[in-house]
């Protein structure tokens, strides 16, 4: 008896994911570290000095976390109920923090106890931050103002009351220490003037604004509302730039990378948008566990932070750079010693003994060789097979129709299994790679359940599925076949024929003339 031969999986070519700069750059961090809080991680915020700690605000706390570390080495917590938007003054000295109860905390980074309280909203302060002078706060809560304080006197310097909902995010410019913007819950976003009683421009963004950015040159401002980021120029009044809809759930949190010519954004559908500030397009994506609250980008880009609702804390750092060898040097082989003898060549004389090599077949091509064609084909429509080696599916399949067996393999099968083998094939019978046999199997498949249609709504909406797919890929194909035809037609016409010859021929009364490219 014939040894029995596995299935040949044929290699097919398929299209790989395009690898760019972008790709490369922020594909190189390390495997991510993970902190728990003790509660949704509203807030984190970069020291803007070395050693750039960062600040993490979750529940009651702020904790303050090495670039490096895993656990906090300072902790403020003179609050009596939540604490949100801790935010670094420029010189990274001093830490500000609004809270749940409607004050605002002013702490030394080597101190414990506050320096100032800052005491004006009625509620809870979600929005917090210094003026690019050092001496000025903002603030905005949910009392719908937003107000101005001084710093060395704890005292409050205007109080604008213009938003109609909750103040929940806001930005001070770094080129006019007069200018900061607010965000909230009545869609729009406000830029005020220190030197004015009410605000100098409105934008409306059309949903609850979660997060605002302004470009480090002032021009540009950035939105974040629902799924929408919305970028906006400032210099025009206002005027709409773009609008990307990336996302599929509320984006919550903005950043921009060291350079400011990439834009990252964060939402709760899990995933960290990284666009370009050129184009607008998305460039990378990170995708996590659970939904995001907050995102921060280090200096350099050297660490990105990512705050979650669960409470985790989620660290990327970024690789080292590989130090390359000089090419002066040359590096000895340290494992020529391991590998000696194995260019040795057996002479005339030796006797060989050849070790014999099991070969291991696989649980498809045991059913295979014992003529098992209907488990065999449930072997290779299990999920981890189907999903990820579709071509070993198609294999097996293909063997069965060349020993005549794949209408005997299909028939006989329940509502589940039709429904699997319907769904691989309504989604591979597009795949120019596996068109062929698949159009053979869905011909066999309607030949032979034709009787049952009908009696099972799940099999039918199949049935649907697959006529939808075949029926738009035939569309597809027609209208590639107009194009080609125009593409014919345009290089006919790009033809040069020149005239060589010119014959007449007056044997039967008529003029014959003859060109030859």
């Amino acid at each position: 008896m014939a040894m029995y031969k596995p299935v040949q999986v044929p290699a097919v070519p398929k299209l790989g994911e395009r690898v760019t700069q972008d790709t490369l750059y922020w594909r190189g961090y390390k495997t991510p570290v993970q902190i728990k809080e003790f509660g949704a991680v509203n807030k984190i915020d970069f020291s803007p000095v070395p050693p750039y700690n960062y600040a993490v605000t979750a529940s009651s706390r702020i904790h303050i976390y090495g670039r490096y570390s895993q656990e906090p080495i300072k902790t403020f917590s003179r609050f009596k109920d939540a604490a949100y938007c801790a935010t670094y003054r420029d010189d990274g000295n001093l830490l500000v923090a609004g809270s749940e109860e409607g004050a605002i905390r002013l702490f030394d980074i080597g101190g414990k106890a506050p320096l100032r309280q800052f005491d004006g909203h009625t509620k809870a302060v979600h929005v917090v931050g210094f003026l690019s002078d050092k001496y000025r706060l903002f603030s905005g809560g949910d009392d719908y103002s937003s107000n101005l304080w001084d710093v060395p006197s704890a005292t409050e310097i205007v109080s604008y009351s213009e938003h109609t909902d909750y103040v929940r995010c806001g930005c001070a410019s770094k080129v006019n220490a007069d200018v900061f913007i607010t965000g909230s819950y009545d869609h729009t976003v406000k830029l005020f003037d220190a030197r004015t009683k009410s605000s100098v421009m409105t934008i409306e963004h059309g949903q609850p604004v979660e997060s605002v950015l302004l470009f480090p040159s002032g021009g540009l401002l950035v939105s974040a509302g629902g799924r929408y980021v919305k970028v906006w120029d400032v210099l025009k009044g206002g005027q709409l730039l773009v609008s990307l809809k990336n996302h599929h759930k509320t984006v919550t949190c903005l950043c921009l990378n060291s350079s400011g010519q990439r834009l990252l954004s964060g939402s709760l559908d899990r995933h960290v948008k990284i666009y370009s500030t050129t184009s607008y397009k998305v460039v990378y994506s990170f995708n996590y566990a659970t939904s995001i609250l907050s995102l921060a980008l280090s200096p350099e880009d050297e660490t990105i932070v990512v705050g979650m609702t669960n409470g985790v804390l989620n660290v990327k750092h970024r690789k080292p750079e590989e130090r390359k060898e000089e090419p002066g040097k040359k590096r000895q082989p340290a494992y020529r010693t391991c590998v000696k003898g194995r260019t040795y060549v057996p002479k005339q004389e030796d006797f060989r003994v050849s070790k014999p090599v099991k070969h291991v077949l696989r649980k498809y091509d045991k059913l295979l060789k014992s003529f098992q064609s209907s488990k065999a084909l449930d072997a290779v429509l299990e999920p981890h097979i189907r999903l990820h080696t579709p071509e070993v599916t198609v294999a097996v399949m293909h063997e069965l129709y060349r020993r005549g067996t794949l209408r005997s393999a299909l028939a006989g099968r329940d509502e589940k299994q039709m429904n699997l083998l319907l769904t691989f094939v309504a989604r591979r019978v597009i795949e120019p790679r596996f068109t062929s046999i698949l159009v053979t199997i869905a011909d066999m498949i309607t030949d032979i359940y034709q009787p049952v249609v009908g009696q099972s709504a799940i099999v039918d909406r199949q049935f649907l599925k697959l006529q939808e797919a075949i029926g738009k890929e035939i569309d597809y194909q027609e209208e590639l076949l107009e194009v080609l035809g125009m593409m014919d037609t345009l290089f006919a016409t790009f033809t040069k024929k020149t005239a060589t010859s010119l014959e007449e021929n007056e044997s039967n009364g008529l003029t014959e003339t003859v060109v030859t490219s």
